[in-house]
């Protein structure tokens, strides 16, 4: 075949970039519809005190959070690259929305997220959408930290129902005014956010069917209805939700805003496209789909452009929604639009009820959010790392929760570039070419060893640093047509990062849930020092970890007779 034929083989056709909702109905049934409907109306129930929860503690009314629920999450779905995606508002955009407020109004809230959403639909369009790929892990894991603790500490007035007029934006300084006024705590608001704190864990760890938030936002309003309980509610701070359709009203966008919310709106655009982009990988791996990322980027963008024109607040994909979209049966972007129509049913038909909801309620779902969203099992594997991976986490946290997210993200960036400079050059030898250079190279090389055909054999060559892991994607479509064990050849593997690492780590889980066994082999000194430093034999296991290819033949020949010998057993039994 001549090169031009294979180039325009590989070129995207038109149908790559129809949003899913359209490629979805050549195999639609109503089977499938009914499933997705059950499952938008479960989800549209979880993502009811989400939503408001988001936009109160973003320092809005609690109708912007359903708002955007409605809105951008139809579009999203509608328009995006996921099947089982689910859109609106989320705890990554709360410090930022919450800022931009405070300084800029909510004029200047909307311009950011129109500003935002055409980021997103350029980075769709151009294909630079998979330019988040180069945020290392410790940056994410930093910020998401970050977030996390700053949304708890936002949510322990209402939580503890305490007397203040009015809390500081900064941390330091909310942690003063809130410990000054602790006296002031309201004993039936603390009780009942202990109380709906203790539902939701239950109800998460033994009736996961049952969405735990839903629960304690009904208990938890009908105990102030039927107990008239002295709480503060949504009705008493913000005289209700108002009942029907959103307005469009295009807002007044003040133009001289534009250069200050520049940083700003990257962020807002940045945070969008990485948690997106990471909820769809969580939809993938759950659902067994491959999304198409810049379709979804190109409809995160659109959806952010429609989203202030009707009050609402920047939306992006939300991976617990997401996950509990999936659990709940949904097979196709038609779920995510019914979790749309269900929310906006809700404001038709049930607002007036809503302004009996409790804040401590919604502060203790907020709780419960931020700590899962925080990521916290990754810190330890983070402190196993290099110190400047260390130190470039820890900035980041830092920054994020005392300082400003737009400055943590360039803060930890800088020093990730920093950190993969010095691992690209550590990489780099001279060294003279001895008989015994080429004695110990032996047992390294390919050449002349058999290859058994239940094994195949696969090499990384170069750095695999973040940016680069995506490309183990290469392994991973083809699990299926493999043979029972997998060598990963690490011979020619110069660097690896915790990024990298948590890629193997994925590769593992995922070679292993097909039933295979996986082995690693040759690692140069550097990635071998991480691998141990990061414990990734708990992963893989010791044995499976060899010194090079002659070592990782024999292992799977070992697994190999082991797993003929089971199944002989098996067989006489």
């Amino acid at each position: 075949m001549p090169p031009h034929a294979v180039n325009e083989s590989k070129a995207p056709e038109m149908k790559d970039w129809l949003p899913r909702s359209i490629q979805c109905l050549r195999n639609y049934n109503t089977h499938r519809f009914a499933s997705d409907v059950v499952a938008g109306i479960t989800v549209g129930l979880v993502a009811l005190p989400l939503s408001m929860a988001f936009a109160i503690a973003s320092g809005v009314a609690p109708q912007a959070g359903i708002y955007t629920a409605i809105v951008a999450g139809f579009l999203i779905s509608a328009l995006g690259g996921s099947n089982t995606q689910i859109g609106g508002p989320t705890g990554a955009f709360v410090v930022v929305v919450y800022g931009i407020v405070a300084k800029y109004g909510l004029d200047g809230l909307y311009l950011c997220t129109l500003m935002a959403g055409l980021m997103l639909v350029f980075l769709g369009v151009t294909g630079l959408g998979t330019a988040v790929k180069f945020i290392p892990r410790p940056v994410v894991v930093g910020f998401t930290n970050g977030i996390a603790v700053i949304i708890g500490s936002t949510q322990i007035k209402d939580f503890f129902g305490l007397n203040v007029d009015k809390v500081p934006g900064e941390f330091a300084a909310r942690l003063e005014v809130l410990a000054r006024n602790f006296r002031t705590f309201s004993p039936a608001a603390t009780a009942l956010a202990c109380l709906s704190l203790v539902i939701i864990i239950l109800f998460m760890r033994y009736v996961k069917k049952i969405p735990g938030y839903i629960v304690a936002l009904v208990v938890g309003t009908l105990l102030v209805v039927i107990f008239k309980l002295p709480v503060e509610t949504i009705g008493s701070r913000f005289h209700g939700i108002p009942s029907g359709l959103p307005h469009l009203a295009v807002p007044v966008f003040h133009f001289d805003l534009m250069r200050p919310l520049v940083a700003p709106a990257i962020t807002v655009a940045m945070l969008g496209a990485i948690e997106s982009l990471m909820s769809a990988v969580v939809s993938d791996r759950m659902s067994n789909t491959k999304h198409n990322p810049n379709v979804e980027l190109i409809a995160q963008g659109i959806a952010n452009c429609a989203s202030p024109l009707f009050g609402g607040l920047p939306a992006t994909g939300a991976i617990a929604r997401t996950a509990t979209n999936i659990r709940s049966g949904a097979t196709t972007p038609v779920a995510g639009m019914v979790h749309s129509l269900t929310l906006l049913a809700v404001i038709l038909f049930a607002a007036p009820y809503a302004r009996f909801i409790p804040l401590c309620v919604l502060a203790a779902i907020l709780f419960v959010v931020s700590y899962n969203m925080g990521e916290w099992r990754e810190i330890p594997a983070l402190l196993r790392l290099s110190p400047l991976e260390i130190a470039t986490w820890l900035v980041t946290f830092l920054l994020t929760v005392f300082a400003d997210l737009t400055v943590a993200v360039e803060a930890g960036m800088i020093l990730a570039a920093l950190v993969y400079i010095r691992k690209v050059t550590e990489t780099t030898t001279v060294t003279r070419v001895t008989e015994q250079y080429l004695k110990e190279g032996h047992v390294h090389i390919l050449q002349h060893k058999e290859i058994p055909p239940y094994v195949a054999i696969f090499r990384i060559h170069g750095p695999f640093l973040f940016g680069a892991t995506d490309k183990i994607d290469e392994i991973i479509s083809q699990i299926p047509q493999l043979p029972d064990i997998v060598v990963i050849r690490l011979r020619n593997m110069t660097a690896l990062d915790a990024t990298g690492l948590q890629a193997l780590e994925n590769l593992v889980a995922q070679v292993r849930a097909s039933g295979r066994a996986i082995v690693f082999c040759g690692a140069r000194q550097q990635p071998q020092q991480m691998i141990k430093d990061a414990e990734f034999h708990e992963c893989v296991g010791e044995e499976n970890i060899c010194e090079n290819v002659t070592v990782g033949l024999e292992r799977a020949r070992s697994i190999w007779a082991h797993r003929q010998l089971r199944e002989e057993k098996t067989a006489l039994a």
